[in-house]
């Protein structure tokens, strides 16, 4: 199979791998089968349902290509397919790793975001994989119930996981014939392709390495082995064709002008608060002043974007329209780096596990001076999660970059959700009152949990502020997806032109 086969991209064949519940084994199917499938020399391109960081790095190894996520909760439904035509520019075949089970989206949102929907949305046939450990006839009523459940989601296949025994591979097979669903896999228990996992699931590829590259090459071979590679190649070119245009990051910005950002002529009254549905919305207090005519730098502004081992966390497009918005993205690693990038005008600092390396960060004082002086400077700092940590006094009582005061700690409770959000603040990333959507992920608290200047308003689980705005630092457990709002790039690239 080449690219010139198969045409346009909006007709690349993909498949939707998909299961009844999470734990059934969809990130070893689907990573395997990405393996698999580029060993061959096909071009695979890789995509994981939901907002989920770690799976699309095992995508990654597995493919040569970057994993790329399809959240219809962050995105919105519209932008699923020209998302995901985006990353399959160039390839065979695409392979989308589901989330949870197949009908699971956001909570008391019906099919919201879940990989029922995103198949629906993308046309793709489904490839259900089913772990069989406990369980021989009833496996035919399992798998008839998913087919017929919601008759516009195809489930054009099964593959067998954790199957016992040949006899045990035998009594599944007879008792699926009825079903009229053709199984396209079995495979075995296999220790080599387990994966390491701790307290946010599974051990990301920036930390394991060689580790990382075996597990990826074992569910490769098991895959091969044990699946129809043929049968799966040819259900995925039983998907509808796609309507409209790939996502492009300089066309997303053109589309989505920002608001200007704020310059107040010196002594001039603060702006009325704006007024909508729910009465007027809160405002920022009055920050530090900024200039009526800011000067505009010269070339491109260097952002400086974390990466590593502590800070794997972030979306391809985020760097995508950065770059289209005319910066300079260049990633340096808190770990190793003493040093920002040369001429760094703005930092982004994502999600990750720093508490995990909270000493050997809180040992690169040179870095976090540097970070420190940045943000002292009036310079943009965005910060989600893993960098809202890092730029607190302290981490588990380690120094941190001491840009906010306050201290953050490792917590036994898990913090986990879709998050409808509102700016209370202006800031670097958005004007007060911008609504974005976001997803919280994580097992720490920040002590205090919002500054005198929020960043975001959100109503549930329950309704409270949250994050810091200060000078330049916009800084929030919220995770977002900044291909949902480009205007937030070119906010971002501005104030790093005139900072």
């Amino acid at each position: 199979m080449t690219g010139a086969a198969v045409g346009s991209v909006r007709s690349v064949p993909r498949l939707v791998i998909a299961a009844p519940a999470s734990g059934s084994g969809k990130t070893t199917v689907a990573t395997g089968l990405m393996a698999a499938l580029s060993a061959r020399g096909t071009a695979v391109s890789p995509h994981k349902v939901g907002p989920d960081y770690i799976d699309p790095g095992y995508h990654a190894l597995a493919t040569g290509r970057v994993g790329r996520n399809l959240d219809a909760y962050l995105c919105g439904a519209e932008l699923m397919a020209p998302l995901f035509a985006h990353g399959a520019r160039g390839c065979d075949i695409a392979v989308v790793e589901g989330v949870m089970g197949l009908f699971d989206g956001a909570s008391g949102e019906g099919e919201l975001a879940s990989t029922a929907q995103v198949a629906k949305l993308l046309r793709a046939p489904v490839v259900l994989v089913v772990d069989a450990s406990a369980q021989a006839r009833s496996v035919a009523a399992l798998v008839h119930g998913f087919v017929s459940f919601d008759p516009e989601v195809r489930v054009g296949g099964v593959i067998l996981n954790k199957v016992a025994s040949d006899r045990h591979e035998v009594v599944l097979r007879e008792a699926l014939e009825a079903t009229g669903v053709p199984v396209l896999g079995v495979l075995r228990r296999a220790a080599p392709v387990e994966t390491p996992s701790r307290h946010l699931g599974l051990v990301p590829v920036a930390e394991r390495a060689a580790a990382a590259v075996a597990a990826v090459e074992a569910m490769g071979a098991q895959v091969a082995q044990g699946c129809d590679l043929e049968g799966l190649v040819a259900l995925a070119c039983s998907a509808g064709s796609l309507a409209g245009a790939a996502w492009d990051a300089g066309e997303a910005l053109a589309s989505s002008p920002p608001p200007p950002l704020p310059s107040p002529s010196p002594g001039a009254a603060p702006p009325e608060p704006p007024v909508g549905p729910g009465g007027p919305r809160p405002q920022a207090p009055d920050g530090p002043a900024v200039a009526a005519t800011p000067v505009k730098k010269a070339g491109s502004p260097v952002v400086a974007l974390a990466g590593g081992a502590a800070f794997s966390f972030s979306y391809a497009e985020q760097a995508e329209l950065l770059t289209a918005a005319g910066a300079e993205v260049v990633t340096f690693d808190p770990l190793r780096d003493e040093e920002l990038p040369e001429g760094t005008s703005g930092v982004v600092i994502g999600g990750g596990f720093p508490e995990v390396y909270a000493s050997e960060l809180s040992a690169n004082e040179a870095l976090r001076k540097r970070i420190s002086g940045v943000a002292a400077s009036g310079a943009p700092v965005a910060a989600e999660c893993a960098g809202l940590l890092y730029l607190c006094r302290e981490l588990d009582g380690m120094p941190m970059c001491g840009v906010l005061d306050a201290s953050a700690r490792m917590s036994e409770r898990l913090t986990l959700g879709y998050r409808d959000a509102v700016a209370v603040s202006d800031s670097v990333l958005a004007a007060a009152g911008t609504r974005m959507r976001g997803h919280e992920f994580h097992r720490t608290v920040v002590e205090p949990g919002a500054g005198a200047s929020p960043a975001w308003g959100v109503r549930v689980p329950e309704r409270r502020v949250e994050g810091f705005v200060e000078g330049g630092v916009h800084a929030s457990y919220l995770h977002t997806h900044w291909a949902s709002a480009p205007g937030v790039a070119r906010r971002f690239v501005e104030r790093c032109r005139t900072s």
